[in-house]
């Protein structure tokens, strides 16, 4: 294990949800509209208002994958004449108690070297885009899930070692509001908005759109930023229209040009819709941070950026591309070329995420620093740790020293 002369912040982490996160605390009259499970005597099926959901084709997590097995099929270096299939590991014991229980979870903490953890779905980010055809069943599914998320982890705890970010729809932007009010009010330091249009009746709508002010003017007083972490954007609607299949199935068959043709357009497309319809504008103190969609988007979205404002400079009243630099945090896949990132956006909005436990992520999260080569001490630990601070709006932290792993609290 890496050693490092403080203890990091890992912006990307997950739970395994259990079969009651969305049900448990869910409208009696949704029951029937929201997530259900059926077992059909060999494995447990989600079905997701009327129609089985295969996002995650596992819903019980029972087997359940190692976490970092699939390092080298994501980093592209599978060695020649070894089968991708054969990195797939399933645990050989029961669910791990640190995948669901928090006081587990901070033993794994310490044992890994790291201080705080920003949490995210597993399950949890393939149920909207399940529900985008029942926008009152997607409010619904969505708070009781937070209510959940609050009951089990919890979203205020005086350690802050473990920060849970509540699922924040806008498809209906009254009811969207007042989540965000309801979450924040909870203790909420992170709320999770799925990257993708906005669904609504009768027609999809931007991020930018002024219906949705509301939600980024509380998030932006409040100081609490916005992750979006990659889900089920429903842009697989883009490979049907070249013949390839519309909904996202975890670990099935993939044609390998669907991923070409959907790549990373919904993260990128969110970040334009969000600078060029005038969100950071109008909210001026608003923070946001890209969580498991890579970085290389930023590069083209920069490029179009710089010559939109060139050629529409009425619909600019900032440069669109510092606005980016300035409101923009995110998580690159390690594999990417990291110094270049940081040569559009500055090492100061690179975080350090390691998708632990997942089976593509990082087996040990700190290695992370494995793939900084090139950067100062100064700036490794303003991506390992420094940078999550003030995305939190803990300045007054990273201006300080840190607790260092000895002497520490």
């Amino acid at each position: 294990m890496p050693k490092l002369p403080y203890r990091a912040i890992d912006v990307d982490n997950h739970y395994y949800e259990p079969l009651d996160a969305f049900t448990r605390h869910l409208d009696k009259k949704f029951r029937r509209r929201g997530v259900q499970f059926v077992d059909n005597g060999r494995h447990t099926m989600a079905i997701i208002g009327d129609r089985v959901n295969r996002f995650i084709p596992n819903p019980s997590f029972d087997p359940i994958i190692v976490p970092g097995c699939l390092d080298l099929m994501f980093r592209g270096q599978i060695p020649k004449g070894v089968d991708p299939a054969s990195l797939m590991q399933v645990e050989s014991i029961e669910m791990r108690p640190e995948y669901r229980d928090r006081d587990a979870r901070v033993a794994i903490l310490d044992e890994q070297e790291i201080e705080t953890i920003l949490m995210f779905p597993t399950f949890g980010c393939g149920v909207e885009e399940a529900l985008t055809h029942d926008i009152d069943a997607t409010m619904a599914s969505l708070h009781a899930f937070n209510r959940w998320l609050d009951e089990d982890w919890g979203f205020a705890r005086p350690d802050n070692r473990i920060i849970t970010a509540p699922i924040i729809s806008l498809a209906d932007p009254e009811a969207a509001a007042a989540e965000v009010d309801s979450v924040i009010n909870m203790g909420a330091q992170l709320v999770c908005v799925r990257p993708a249009p906005v669904p609504g009746i009768p027609k999809p709508r931007s991020l930018g759109d002024p219906l949705h002010d509301p939600v980024w003017a509380a998030l932006a007083e409040a100081g609490v930023p916005v992750a979006f972490h990659l889900s089920d954007s429903g842009y697989l609607n883009i490979a049907a229209m070249w013949g390839g299949k519309s909904n996202f199935e975890g670990f099935g068959t993939t044609d390998p040009f669907d991923k070409i043709v959907v790549d990373d357009r919904a993260i990128h497309d969110t970040i334009a819709s969000l600078i060029v319809h005038g969100v950071f504008d109008r909210h001026l103190t608003l923070r946001v941070a890209s969580i498991e969609n890579g970085t290389d988007w930023m590069h083209r979205l920069a490029k179009r950026l710089a010559k939109l404002a060139n050629q529409f400079p009425r619909s600019f009243p900032n440069d669109p591309v510092e606005t980016l630099r300035n409101h923009v945090w995110a998580a690159p896949y390690y594999e990417e070329d990291m110094p270049a990132l940081a040569k559009l956006i500055g090492a100061e909005r690179i975080l350090f995420g390691s998708d632990w436990p997942h089976g593509e992520g990082l087996e040990t999260p700190v290695s992370f620093v494995d793939d900084l080569a090139g950067f100062s001490e100064a700036d490794v630990r303003k991506i390992m740790r420094d940078n999550a601070l003030d995305l939190l709006g803990r300045s007054d932290v990273v201006a300080g020293s840190g607790p260092e792993k000895k002497g520490g609290r």
